[in-house]
């Protein structure tokens, strides 16, 4: 997979935008990233507004926004996980572990595609709380859009996980589709048995929208 392309945001007075512009014009040069566009939020600050950025360093590496000051390591650690889906889901997890959604979220209104990296945290009873809880505020974010309903097969094959914690998920995201074609996939689990799941297979039932 070609390298991913970074975007930085500097300006003339941060005392850690030498370094970081230094460790990716090193990855340019070694071929860890395709292209480096570098901004000063002084002279374009119009740009910097249209993306959100209210502090420097900041770098879209491929699907990541990274703030503060970062090693060459650790940059090139993020441009490893921007070439494959499993990498995008396992930077999705730290980004959510440290509670940058809305990051993740822009990532994906980005590439609709990468809501699919989401799944290997629904899939993973022992991922913590807090980011179940941030996996599934992204999964909401596309409540009836065609990249959450895009994951029908996967969430399908989740709702007969072993552990019951997935299944239930995977219930509550079917119904979040809006897709009347999931109908049968929660049907089945109302005979589930974990109450849980049997009850949230039948409130995700109820706000399907009825058929004509």
């Amino acid at each position: 997979m070609a390298a991913p392309d970074a975007l930085l945001f500097i300006s003339s007075h941060c005392p850690n935008c030498p370094a970081v512009l230094a460790a990716l014009a090193e990855m340019v040069k070694t071929g860890r990233l395709g292209e480096l566009r570098v901004v000063n939020v002084e002279q374009r600050p119009e740009i910097a507004q249209a993306l959100g950025v209210r502090a420097v360093p900041w770098v879209r590496l491929g699907p990541f926004q990274l703030t503060g000051l970062r090693s060459r390591q650790e940059l090139e650690t993020w441009a490893v996980r921007a070439g494959s889906e499993s990498g995008i889901a396992e930077g999705f997890h730290v980004m959510l572990k440290d509670g940058a959604l809305d990051p993740v979220i822009a990532a994906v209104r980005e590439d609709p595609a990468r809501l699919a990296a989401i799944l290997p945290i629904v899939a993973n009873p022992e991922a913590s709380l807090n980011v179940r809880i941030g996996a599934g505020a992204v999964l909401e974010a596309f409540t009836g859009e065609p990249a959450l309903r895009a994951l029908i097969p996967r969430l399908a094959e989740l709702s007969v996980h072993a552990d019951p914690r997935v299944r239930a998920d995977a219930c509550h995201y079917l119904g979040l589709t809006g897709d009347p074609a999931v109908r049968p996939i929660l049907q089945a689990r109302l005979d589930d048995p974990d109450a849980d799941v049997r009850e949230i297979a039948a409130e995700s039932l109820a706000a399907l929208p009825v058929e004509a």
